[in-house]
């Protein structure tokens, strides 16, 4: 291991406990307590409006059992915030008070519960969405923007930089539906010697993901990179994840990381859900998925804190 990067806090809570529990869908669960997300900042809108809400999802996903709260900042970026208006020093301020709210949260739950020896002290990933999210468009599930390595770097530097001043635990490259996008995360990463991040991607089906890029391929490229702590998959349908949680186990040593949708499919023009879910029996697919090589097990869109307690309640 490098001498700059200190240990990573998902191998210090993996040495101990496994797997490491994820929290489950934030916007969805904002929405479940009111806030109108129907806006291209999605998430990011309630930042502005009820940060306490924020606060208080994070709290229940705690209490649920969560060993990790994702922050709201998948869809905060400078450009998207610029757009309301808000230049770029204040959009700074709001990226940061995603993870001041994710870590108030946290120790003041770990108040409480630090008695418990069953359970890590929770960590904080601070989260950066893909270029895709800022678009709105669903292009997060496409990948082709058509845009050139120095504009998404240029656009992700910002929030990245703001993420680990604010003292996020690690950061998280998550629905990343291209190989041209993860690699310049990569890159941007170098600048941040101490910091770590897991990438997870969006898939087109069980071996691809949505650009088409098999995803062996991408465990090959990012598993001599110390700083990706692991590696793996999320907002994918669960029969399709654990075929992806399979191929990533055979082409990488890294901790797999795995955190799919209800199973009902987003219509991003419409900014709405349909068909059935299928995360019911969420705790018993976790067996499968760890069986398969997941050490790292959460859910996203439409999952909720009940979810994260079944998980908890089977593993700890």
């Amino acid at each position: 291991m490098s001498k700059q990067l200190k240990l990573n806090p998902i191998d210090a809570i993996l040495q101990k406990y496994s797997p490491l529990i994820l929290d489950g869908a934030l916007a969805t669960e904002l929405e479940s307590q009111g806030c109108d997300l129907n806006d291209p900042l999605w998430s990011a809108r309630v930042l502005l409006e009820k940060p306490e809400v924020i606060g208080k999802v994070h709290a229940d996903y705690f209490r649920a059992g969560a060993d990790c709260a994702i922050t709201a900042s998948y869809q905060a970026t400078v450009d998207g915030f610029r757009k309301r208006g808000i230049e770029k020093p204040e959009a700074l301020e709001l990226i940061k008070k995603t993870v001041t709210l994710a870590k108030q949260a946290r120790d003041d739950f770990w108040k409480e519960e630090k008695e418990n020896s069953n359970r890590p002290k929770p960590i904080v990933a601070g989260s950066v969405g893909p270029y895709g999210a800022y678009l709105a468009d669903g292009s997060e599930y496409v990948g082709n923007y058509g845009v050139s390595d120095q504009h998404l770097a240029d656009f992700h530097l910002p929030r990245i930089q703001a993420l680990v001043e604010a003292g996020a635990d690690l950061l998280a490259f998550e629905t990343i539906p291209s190989l041209q996008e993860a690699k310049v995360l990569g890159s941007l990463l170098k600048e941040f010697p101490e910091t770590c991040a897991w990438l997870s991607f969006s898939l087109k089906d069980g071996e691809t993901i949505s650009d088409g890029t098999e995803i062996e391929e991408c465990a090959r490229v990012f598993n001599d990179n110390e700083q990706i702590a692991a590696i793996g998959v999320n907002c994918a349908p669960i029969p399709v994840a654990r075929e992806a949680i399979s191929v990533l186990s055979r082409n990488t040593d890294k901790p797999i990381i795995v955190y799919p949708n209800s199973g009902e499919t987003y219509n991003a023009r419409t900014k709405t859900w349909h068909g059935e879910e299928g995360c019911y029996a969420f705790e018993e697919q976790s067996e499968i998925w760890y069986e398969a090589g997941a050490g790292i097990i959460g859910g996203c869109c439409r999952t909720n804190p009940g979810h994260i307690e079944a998980l908890a309640k089977r593993w700890r």
